[in-house]
């Protein structure tokens, strides 16, 4: 168990705020080695659930669901259950790593829209209780940009020394049959066949997104001994004319990519890799694939993970942007297999990385767009 807040303060080996503990409950499995091995293994967490919708039981519907599993002691629903997993995972996984908490460590949980009101939060108040930290705390909403909100919040409050630590937590299990049917019926997710045939971001003959839902939560620190990623820097804007997923007013998406650029401080030629929204809905795929080639020409390639895991709504940020920590840990990318001619710079399958920065989007919606880069821990 790591130690109480206060006992690690003091200690700063990076400047920079930084990403040091990870925990992963998805369609994979609750824990984050079972993701990463399920990204590595190229095949998807989507599968054919019968019985999943009872409207139509003759028919196939595949979705990357969680298991229902966890501590019955840590709540009466999966999701209590699946973030207290997460956060537990992803304290003891950044303890490992050399962490310990300063005096002030705060939480930020970012929450689908219909927990939004939901007052108080009983998960924090467990998640503080557990461990012995006291805030601040905040909830985030900003649909599939929340995690990337998270971050940034995380980042700011390190950055102006309000905390010493931030927790960032994101769940989504939000995946029922009614809600699923609304967004299928909107053109937006696909639940009628494999992912890997149906999900082609950036490539020929894709139809959107298939089901998939996650908690992830990320410890974020300035002082460990090893952190997966620098959390170099991050924007976001908000574009009400275009609030639909189908659609992207082209100029905010690359507004909020040069923004994020620029706030970070880095070169456009220093990045390497985007792990892209990727949505496999091709007007959007269009558009996140002309700004990638107008400010980052020169970068090694561009990827999406939401084949392999499905889009998780509010918490795809976070179950995405790890595959890009494990590509700066273990000097492989997990991306998932190209099964159609695409982008001649769509990675095809695990990639061993090159050096530099990864961007990470998130294009959301209602509006919501956001962009962080990351770079590899000093």
């Amino acid at each position: 168990m790591p130690e109480r807040e206060g006992e690690g303060a003091g200690r700063h080996t990076d400047p920079r705020a930084a990403i040091v503990g990870t925990g992963a409950v998805t369609g994979y499995g609750w824990g984050r080695k079972h993701l990463q091995q399920g990204l590595l293994s190229g095949r998807s967490a989507v599968r054919d659930v019968p019985g999943f919708s009872p409207a139509r039981p003759r028919e196939p519907q595949w979705v990357a669901l969680v298991p229902d599993d966890g501590r019955a002691e840590d709540g009466a629903t999966l999701g209590a259950r699946a973030a207290r997993f997460a956060v537990r995972e992803a304290v003891g996984d950044a303890h490992d790593r050399g962490w310990r908490p300063g005096h002030v460590v705060g939480i930020v949980h970012c929450l689908v829209p219909e927990q939004a009101g939901l007052m108080p939060n009983g998960v924090v108040a467990e998640i503080m209780a557990e461990f012995g930290f006291h805030g601040p705390a905040v909830g985030v909403t900003a649909m599939t940009a929340s995690t990337i909100a998270g971050l940034l919040t995380a980042k700011t409050w390190i950055d102006g020394a309000t905390v010493d630590d931030v927790v960032v937590v994101t769940g989504d299990l939000s995946a029922t049959p009614e809600r699923c049917a609304a967004l299928r019926d909107l053109g937006i997710l696909e639940l009628d066949g494999p992912a890997l045939d149906r999900c082609r971001p950036f490539q020929e003959g894709s139809r959107g997104s298939p089901v998939g839902e996650a908690t992830v939560a990320f410890v974020v620190s300035n002082h460990a001994d090893r952190a997966y990623a620098a959390v170099r820097g991050g924007a976001m804007t908000y574009d009400v004319s275009h609030t639909s997923p189908l659609t992207l007013d082209a100029g905010q998406v690359r507004r909020a990519f040069a923004e994020a650029l620029d706030r970070s401080g880095a070169e456009a030629g220093e990045v390497a890799y985007l792990n892209a929204h990727g949505s496999g809905i091709p007007g959007c795929d269009a558009v996140e694939a002309a700004v990638f080639d107008e400010l980052f020409p020169a970068g090694a390639g561009l990827f999406s993970v939401k084949p392999l895991v499905g889009h998780c709504q509010a918490a795809a940020g976070a179950a995405e942007l790890t595959a890009s920590l494990y590509g700066f840990e273990t000097g492989v990318i997990p991306a998932p297999p190209r099964v159609a001619p695409g982008h001649r710079r769509l990675l095809d399958g695990p990639t061993a990385a090159s050096d530099g920065l990864v961007v990470k989007a998130s294009l959301g919606m209602s509006g919501h767009k956001a962009v962080v880069v990351l770079g590899p821990p000093v």
